[in-house]
């Protein structure tokens, strides 16, 4: 879908009525046909004036990115299209800006989007205030709070597949900037009456299912679990699996939230243990058991469940079992044991499960509370968010829809006081006449549940603390006596009934006539759900569990501090939540979020008309609407009306230079507005009738398309004539370019045709000379003819003087060679046989070595000295002389190498030398920094300015510059530092700010000490009761660990004219302040992959685990 359009205000281009304060006629017909247009074109947020009606459309929209929190950011409410984002950052500005603290109530009923809603208006705070380490942590914290919540209070209903089973409120705290601090969450009734029954289509918490689809097997084992959901009784199997929900994904988001949120792994695993308890409760079942003495106790079936529970709570088996087949009521002095029969034994079960889950739930949220709360005492702001339960009217509706209906009764009558009373405020804050308004005051539906004397509440708590046999009938009937005359109360025994003989009102049920319409309560399991009973017995037993966990959920089992008193009612708890919150929400600017669902099937694009009207009318909506039109349906200030529709009045249009409030009133003189129509405020203009503001609205279109009518014609004319001044240039320039053109071409002409003449007079005079050049040249070659004929002449006649002599002269030469021949071939005749065997031996010796030599030429290795390859010996009497060669050529080559070098790679290739001296086949760490070249300076000092003041303060040239991991004495855990080796200090410098934290002279450093793994660790030893050596001896860990330990070890001999010892081995000693301490290295598997972890095991023993 294309990005929605940024709208400049609520009145442009409208989708229906933006804020159906404005809506003509006002019926409910129009307020859902409104509601429907808006939806359809996927408009799902309507005002009513500060108020957002929210209608869900159950798929995602494109309307909660980045970019659209930027568009709402720090703009007026009415600026842009209705939004939940306007209305969170209207909460926002008014807490950081005006110091006033405020709360958004979000209600609706199950499925309408309140929990989405309430996750918007946060991610909408947490995108806007501050950013920084310390507050990104409290905006995490607070928002990985709600999976967990959902989790654990959250479940599949047939209206929602993630309906909030508790009321929610949060007060997120912030500072005087507007970052947040930290929040305090309260939850309110739990509905645990799911834990142990859940309706058809419906899921218990989400929790049991997520455990059992995402644990691992091992974590399911030690929770002595099964995968199957089918072998727990308190699963309900026809709607285990939900279409688009991952529980595995989940259940791992939720582990990852607990520990965003501060949950300790112990801590967490303790949760899920008692949720396990919970699970294998269910499974427990009991038999009948008949006694000597006739009465009927209960036995457990299949011990085996009670046996896995007890372990895995630290339970004593034999306690639990009696706890639930024995009952001891306490009174004053006596103890009476009773048995418990089959039925109660499983009320005893389900109680204890329901207990347990509710007590582990309001744990989590005290534990939640411990970890978001604000950490500072300085004053704050607060935004409270309400996400509770809507009104509720079921087929069947107990003592739950009973309370949240009462919740819902004073929801609406707070939001109807604080609605007046804020239209009142600024009634009288812009000097406008306030008028009474006339609305329905729902105070005596709360008086009819609440009253302390003869209040509904009140009378079931009479009944539940009244002796004797005490009943649903028994409570039904008191409220029958009491009741009966009250005008919004109902039952078939009431004298005030006009529903005597109606079959639809059975005997067993009241109705009471809510502000939303009429509800019919079933009176069965009243009493019960009220008392919220859970036997002592059951108490002390958890209380004696070895589960730190369970036994903290049970501090009155506790049999040192036995309370005889009752404690209180589940109405009488919910009654004073409820006065709490209604007490705390007073004290706030209140916001509200109205939620509306469209349609039952959970399906996008439908639009259910009834169901909507339904919820329109318990809402209240159309009396909402009614209350705010009642004086003026709508205001604006002065400055954007005058903006808005100043083009309507010539006096106005298009600049107005005085006051807006002037410019407003000749404004709506000129239109001969009614004056009965508007009144002017302080600092707003007040308009009566929605009428009269869509007035205004089809006149300023109008004016609109005339201005626009007006602007293109202008346009035109102006293009118009631009395109004529355009094309007149362009003839002149034409015009001019021609001309000059001409004028080229006929001077090209000319300037052609005197050079043609002139070639042809300079081609005449060139013939001629060449004519006379040609014949003094033929003149001359004859006469040197001439003389060349008669030169070779003579030459040739010398030439065959000269062959004659020669062949005399080589004759007589031939001649005196053969005979000196003959004379000596005579002599050698007679020596032959003594010398030719060793001549032929030398010349064939000679033969050989010559051909090995130039064999060798052709088969010499390459230059590098590392190259091992040699010729192989061809005869075995070259034997020491092919080995010899080899040498001599090795020596050469690395004399050629050497040749090459610099002063710097010598002083490198020095250093290497003496590592290896040092750590070769010592430390196993050595043979990776062979092939790394020893740089020394890593962090370039010189050029890096943010280490400037760090240069000035060293004045020595600095050998090493490189960060190093200084190990903490005291934990083991490392603190970056700027480790620096000069000709006589060692110095220890802050990373960030480059201060020096110690220096050391060479002189005080006696050894290093360092393992024989592939780690970087390693100690300086300094010398006993030098400066430096105060706090003890350095444990440094580093990268470069064989470059530092070879560079401090040459610069040390060369200072200090002594051998620094270097001992490797796997356990070594340092000075940490007054105590030694042994460093040992030991092999572990690493969680963080490859790198090595020091942990200080006690105040003698240091452990690095190497992997």
């Amino acid at each position: 879908m294309a990005k929605m359009e940024v709208k400049t205000s609520l009145l442009d281009n409208m989708i229906g009525v933006g804020d159906m304060v404005l809506l003509e006629p006002l019926n409910e017909e129009t307020f859902i046909n409104n509601l429907k247009k808006r939806f359809d074109h996927n408009e799902i947020y309507t005002y009513i004036g500060s108020v957002v009606i929210s209608v869900n459309p159950y798929r995602s929209l494109p309307i909660y990115s980045p970019e659209k929190v930027e568009d709402y950011r720090n703009r007026n409410f009415y600026e842009l299209s209705p939004h939940i984002f306007a209305l969170s950052d209207e909460a926002y500005r008014s807490l950081r800006d005006q110091d006033k603290d405020q709360c958004i109530l979000i209600t609706g009923e199950s499925g309408a989007g309140k929990t989405e809603a309430s996750k918007l208006v946060m991610s909408y705070v947490a995108a806007v205030c501050g950013k920084g380490a310390e507050v990104n942590q409290v905006k995490e914290q607070l928002l990985q709070s709600n999976p967990v919540l959902e989790a654990f209070g959250n479940a599949k209903t047939v209206r929602n597949d993630n309906s909030s089973r508790f009321g929610k409120y949060m007060d997120i705290e912030f500072d005087f900037k507007g970052d947040p601090l930290g929040g305090v969450i309260s939850n309110y009734l739990l509905e645990k009456s799911r834990v142990v029954k859940q309706p058809r289509g419906e899921r218990n918490f989400h929790v049991f299912y997520q455990l059992l689809s995402g644990a691992s097997e091992e974590l399911l084992n030690k929770l002595k679990l099964e995968r199957d959901f089918s072998r727990y009784n308190y699963l309900s199997l026809d709607s285990a699996k939900v279409n688009g929900v991952d529980d595995a994904s989940n259940f791992r988001t939720v582990r990852n939230a607990m520990q965003i949120v501060g949950f300790m792994d112990h801590e967490a695993e303790s949760v899920l243990e008692v949720v396990a308890a919970v699970l294998k409760l269910g499974n427990i079942e009991f038999k009948p058991e008949s006694r000597v003495n006739g009465l009927d106790e209960s036995k457990i079936k299949d011990k085996n469940e009670l046996k896995e529970i007890c372990e895995l709570t630290g339970i004593d088996q034999s306690v639990l079992e009696r706890a639930f087949s024995f009952r001891t009521v306490e009174a004053k002095q006596e103890k009476v044991s009773t048995t418990l029969n089959v039925a109660q034994a499983y009320y005893a079960r389900d109680a204890l499960a329901k207990n347990l889950y509710s007590r582990l739930f309001s744990w989590l949220v005290n534990r939640i509370n411990e970890s978001i709360k604000a950490q500072t005492k300085v004053r704050k702001k607060v935004m409270g968010v309400l996400d509770i339960y809507g009104f509720e009217i079921f087929e069947d509706n107990s003592f739950e829809q009973f309370i949240i209906n009462y919740c819902n009764e004073k929801l609406q009558q707070i939001f109807i006081e604080l609605t007046l009373k804020e239209e009142q405020e600024e009634y009288i804050r812009e000097d406008i006449e306030w008028t009474h308004i006339d609305y329905f005051n729902n105070a005596i539906i709360c008086d009819l549940i609440e009253n302390n004397t003869n209040g509904i509440l009140a009378m079931l708590d009479e009944e539940c603390l009244r002796p004797g046999t005490v009943t649903d009938e028994t409570f039904l009937e008191k409220l029958n006596q009491i009741c009966a005359t009250h005008q919004h109360f109902e039952s078939r025994m009431s004298k005030c009934s006009r529903f005597l003989n109606d079959t639809s009102l059975p005997h067993s049920c009241f109705r009471i006539q809510h502000y939303a319409g009429k509800v019919l309560y079933q009176v069965e399991g009243f009493v019960d759900k009220n008392n919220d009973l859970l036997y002592r017995d059951l108490s002390q037993a958890m209380w004696k569990a070895g589960h730190a966990l369970i036994k903290s959920l049970f501090p009155e089992g506790n049999p040192a501090k036995i309370n005889l008193k009752r404690p209180p009612t589940a109405g009488s708890q919910f009654k004073a939540s409820v006065a709490t919150l209604m007490k705390n929400l007073q004290t706030k600017n209140p916001n509200y979020i109205r939620c509306i669902k469209p349609n039952d099937k959970k399906a996008a694009h439908i639009f259910n008309e009834a169901l909507v009207c339904h919820q329109i009318r318990y809402l209240g909506l159309l009396e909402n609407v009614r209350v705010r039109r009642a004086g003026y349906a709508f205001r604006q200030a002065y400055e954007p009306c005058l903006e808005r529709y100043k083009m309507l009045c010539k006096q106005t249009w298009p600049h107005w230079k005085g006051p807006a409030r002037a410019g407003v009133e000749v404004l709506f003189n000129e239109l001969e507005i009614p004056m009965e129509e508007y009144s002017f405020g302080r600092s707003k203009i007040f308009i009566r009738n929605p009428r009269t503001l869509f007035k205004l609205e089809d006149l300023r279109k109008q004016r609109l398309e005339d201005l626009a009518t007006l602007i293109q014609k202008i346009y035109r004319g102006w293009k118009c004539r631009t395109h004529f001044l355009l094309m007149r240039k362009s003839q002149i320039v034409i015009a001019a370019w021609y001309r000059r053109y001409a004028q080229q071409k006929r001077y090209q002409q000319i300037k052609s045709s005197a050079l043609v003449i002139q070639s042809y007079i300079r081609g005449w005079k060139a013939r001629t000379i060449l004519r006379e050049l040609k014949h003094q040249k033929r003149c001359e070659e004859a006469a040197t003819t001439i003389a060349a004929y008669w030169h070779g002449t003579q030459a040739r006649r010398e030439l065959s003087r000269l062959k004659e002599e020669a062949r005399n002269k080589h004759a007589i030469a031939v001649i005196w060679a053969y005979w000196l021949g003959s004379k000596v071939r005579r002599e050698y005749r007679k020596f032959f046989r003594a010398n030719a065997g060793k001549k032929i031996y030398e010349f064939t010796i000679q033969r050989i070595v010559q051909k090995y030599f130039l064999e060798m030429k052709n088969k010499m290795p390459s230059l590098s000295p590392i190259d091992k390859n040699w010729p192989s010996r061809p005869y075995l009497f070259l034997d020491s002389t092919h080995k010899e060669l080899k040498r001599i050529f090795h020596l050469w080559r690395c004399k050629k190498y050497r040749d090459q070098f610099t002063d710097q790679q010598k002083l490198i290739y020095e250093e290497k030398l003496e590592a290896s001296e040092l750590f070769k086949d010592k430390k196993a760490l050595y043979p990776s920094s062979v092939g790394q070249p020893f740089q020394g300076a890593y962090l370039e000092i010189n050029k890096n300015p943010k280490y400037k003041k760090l240069k000035d303060a060293i004045e020595e040239k600095i050998i090493i510059a490189e960060v190093v991991n200084k190990i903490n004495r005291a934990n083991g855990k490392s603190t970056s530092r700027i480790f620096l080796l000069t000709n006589n200090n060692l110095l220890l410098a802050d990373q960030k700010s480059g201060q020096i934290k110690s220096e050391v002279p060479l002189v005080d450093v006696t050894k290093v000490s360092m393992s024989s793994q592939n780690d970087g660790f390693f100690a300086i030893h300094l010398r006993e009761g030098s400066e430096a050596a105060s706090k003890g001896d350095f444990l440094f860990s580093s990268d470069h660990l064989i470059e530092m330990a070879t560079k401090l070890y040459r610069t040390t001999l060369s200072q200090t004219k002594q051998k620094l010892n270097i001992e490797i081995s796997d356990e070594f000693l340092v000075q940490f302040r007054q105590d030694k301490v042994c460093v040992k290295f030991i092999q572990g598997n690493q969680k963080n992959g490859s790198v090595p972890t020091c942990k200080r095991k006690n105040n003698r023993l240091l452990e690095v685990a190497v992997p």
